[in-house]
């Protein structure tokens, strides 16, 4: 008998230790799945470039692949997602797309030519656009016991653990002159635990709407006023980011830092992160949106920070980017959940992603086009666009 089996037996009432306790095994075996992937992907997303190159490709058809993974695996969020609410298969096409992820990743040690590389990469792209509406529609069923900030919040601080220990793997097997095709073979095992934890997680939560026992969930069937509103103040914030290889490029042309601390740097954001992602899920749940608010409030210092100042404010920007990270991809995700009814959660989340990703990759090549003409633009720009989206983050609040 699964935990979930057990909570709904007469006397385990929904808020009892035992259905919190379920509610809380449920979301740290999901975050361990996402531990597990981000090890994989993002030890992957750190060489992918330099290995096109090593192919033969030339500078822009590494910005191209790149680009096109990032956009498709947006784009196709909304598509996934829908399915998902359409058919109630949430477990199959979470398990697909971590299947074609996982397994996209050790291939690329078998790339001889760059158009197969580039296959690849998109496919590993295309995977997660695949998996993370469903996987996070599933997630929101345990939010009813642990709090939505709170589940939302320990996932990613699992997920963001993983993506600073795989970029570290990757550099310790170049460290030791094994060779891109190397390391993408040793990140296969990372993927194996990957797919062997999330079966656990199957096999134990076949309908994960069990957890969500009690829960006043909203009674909507359509997507309301105040989705649209966040996604446009969302939107703004993703215009106004800027990816780190941008600030790791401008790092090096501008020897603000030594080329060995750039990656490091970047590991200590993800750290950054993991812990935000806990503090503001806790947040999250006691203030709602004014979390979100006073995060994005901090995150717009970060681009004079990084962009206009030496060391020591370069790793202070560098720290509030990763703040604003965890925000993005733990509370904002919370806030979602509280919008819609259950039935239609992945298709929000999908819609959310994909409006969210393409005013990410308009933003990225704005931000791009104006670091080549004016540094001092790119930081007004930014931080202009992430103040901007406070007013709306705050009509929100009030709306909800």
């Amino acid at each position: 008998m699964t935990l979930p089996d057990r909570c709904k037996q007469p006397g385990a009432g929904p808020h009892t230790g035992l259905a919190r306790s379920a509610a809380l095994r449920f979301v740290l075996l999901l975050g361990v799945v996402s531990m597990f992937s981000d090890m994989t992907h993002e030890g992957a997303r750190g060489i992918t470039g330099p290995f096109l190159g090593s192919l033969g490709t030339s500078g822009l058809t590494v910005a191209l692949v790149a680009g096109a993974g990032e956009l498709l695996g947006y784009a196709l969020r909304f598509v996934f997602g829908y399915a998902a609410d359409r058919t109630g298969k949430y477990w199959p096409i979470t398990a697909i797309g971590y299947t074609v992820q996982m397994v996209a990743v050790p291939l690329l040690a078998l790339a001889g030519h760059w158009p197969v590389a580039a296959i690849l990469i998109v496919a590993e792209r295309s995977g997660r656009a695949m998996r993370n509406p469903a996987r996070d529609a599933m997630l929101a069923h345990a939010t009813a016991e642990l709090g939505r900030g709170w589940a939302f919040g320990i996932r990613e601080a699992l997920d963001a653990a993983g993506a600073m220990v795989g970029p570290l793997i990757v550099a310790g097997v170049l460290a030791l002159h094994g060779g891109y095709r190397l390391s993408f073979a040793v990140l296969a095992v990372p993927a194996v635990f990957t797919l062997l934890v999330l079966a656990s997680a199957w096999r134990q939560y076949p309908d994960p709407s069990d957890l969500e026992i009690g829960e006043d969930v909203p009674d909507r069937r359509g997507i309301p006023r105040a989705f649209w509103i966040y996604l446009a103040g969302m939107g703004l914030i993703a215009a106004a980011y800027a990816d780190y290889p941008l600030i790791a490029y401008h790092f090096g042309q501008a020897h603000v830092v030594a080329t060995p601390w750039i990656p490091v740097l970047y590991a200590g954001a993800m750290a950054t992160e993991a812990l935000a992602a806990l503090v503001f899920g806790r947040l999250f749940d006691r203030w709602g949106l004014w979390t979100v608010a006073v995060a994005t409030l901090l995150t717009a210092c970060f681009p004079p920070l990084v962009f206009l100042g030496g060391a020591t404010s370069a790793v202070v920007g560098v720290v509030l980017w990763g703040l604003g990270t965890a925000t993005q991809e733990s509370v904002v995700k919370a806030a979602v959940t509280g919008m819609v009814g259950p039935d239609r959660r992945a298709s929000a989340f999908g819609l959310f992603d994909t409006g969210f990703g393409l005013c990410w990759f308009a933003g990225s090549l704005a931000l791009g086009a104006l670091y080549d003409r004016s540094v001092t633009g790119l930081v007004i720009f930014s931080a202009a666009l992430q103040l901007a989206a406070i007013p709306l983050l705050l009509a929100v609040r009030r709306a909800t």
